[in-house]
């Protein structure tokens, strides 16, 4: 389809079809495909999946109480620092979990390690491909190919919710989750990798063109969404990460890993927090770049920078002192640039979050 093929942690993804900012406008005012079969799925079943995976996630399983049910969610290690972030789901028996493929072999090896004492089988299911449907139009367009009645079912699905159906081709089961990575509605289809390559096609026949990876980054930082690696690692708690909500410490009986070093990190009081920076003077904003705060003395980072197509400025997502007001200054070209700060999220469902972003105090 003419992509250009870069390498992203051994895998050849595609960066963009052509034009990247082409692809982010379809998923914002339209809709676009990703092929995000890099992401790695395993499914976890046995007596002991449920006990094993409220003391392995730092957000509760007990919350899923139906099938298709989901729960973003993070592993922690001992010191509370984030070895992966996920979305886990309940499977009509045991709970499916979609991890991101760069920490694929440190996520296994982790839950191989925590695994031990419990009754549990881990599977990856290296046989089972993703599509994600992304954008204002995705229901419609994936309900041209599938049929009016699998349309229904997936028009009635609330977010962070699946459902399981059997494909007309195999009869093996395709699940079809709202849920994505844009900001936008949509859906992330889990299907059979045998049929992955038929059913791309026929999206495509239906008129919704492919992007790469470059739009899916813009997409997330507009929506205000982490990227592992960036904004979370193994150094940064969920609490600097604007990811307090993910924890779910109101059962006092859980324990958890990482639960006490969240605790004693919550005592303590937090020195950063995660926020979203706005630049609408010319320059683009990008990683690694110093933020500077009035009087703080070390600045704070840019975790995530880009330029926004939606938007039509800069945007980031950065790390600073958690004293730090509406306004900080980034150095660029040799000389420092006003940005506003602001809670992390700058578009939603095609529309700025923000009426006048250049308001100066």
């Amino acid at each position: 389809m003419g992509a250009k093929i870069v390498d992203f942690s051994g895998w050849d993804m595609p960066l963009n079809y052509g034009s990247q900012i082409k692809e982010h406008h379809c998923v914002r005012r339209d809709c676009g495909m990703f092929d995000v079969s890099h992401m790695t799925v395993i499914d976890i079943d046995g007596s002991d999946v449920r006990a094993y995976l409220r003391y392995l996630l730092a957000n509760d399983v007990a919350k899923i109480t139906v099938p298709g049910q989901g729960l973003y969610s993070a592993m922690l290690n001992d010191q509370g620092g984030v070895v992966d972030d996920l979305i886990v789901y309940a499977l009509p028996s045991g709970f499916r979990l979609v991890v991101n493929c760069v920490t694929t072999d440190k996520d296994l090896a982790w839950m191989n390690e925590y695994a031990q004492g419990f009754q549990v089988v881990l599977q990856e299911r290296d046989d089972l491909s993703i599509i994600a449907v992304q954008g204002p139009q995705a229901i419609k367009r994936v309900t041209s190919v599938l049929g009016q009645a699998i349309g229904d079912t997936i028009s009635a699905l609330k977010t962070f919710t699946s459902v399981f159906a059997s494909s007309s081709q195999s009869g093996e089961n395709w699940q079809y989750a709202r849920t994505g990575y844009t900001g936008e509605d949509g859906l992330e289809i889990i299907l059979p990798s045998s049929e992955a390559e038929a059913f791309w096609w026929k999206l495509h026949a239906a008129g919704v063109p492919p992007a790469g990876l470059a739009a899916r980054d813009t997409l997330r930082l507009e929506a205000g969404f982490n990227l592992y690696g960036h904004e979370m690692d193994e150094s940064v708690s969920p609490l600097q990460a604007n990811m307090a909500w993910t924890i779910a410490w109101r059962d006092f009986d859980r324990d958890f890993v990482g639960r006490s070093a969240l605790l004693a990190a919550s005592d303590a009081g937090l020195r950063e927090k995660l926020v979203g920076l706005l630049l609408t003077q010319r320059g683009v904003l990008r990683d690694g770049q110093a933020v500077y705060i009035a009087g703080c003395e070390e600045p704070g980072v840019i975790t995530s920078g880009s330029f926004s197509p939606t938007l039509g400025y800069s945007i980031a997502l950065a790390r600073v002192p958690i004293q730090a007001g509406e306004w900080g200054e980034v150095a660029m070209r040799k000389k420092r640039e006003t940005v506003r700060l602001v809670t992390p999220g700058f578009v939603r469902y095609g529309q700025p979050v923000f009426a006048n972003p250049a308001d100066q105090p």
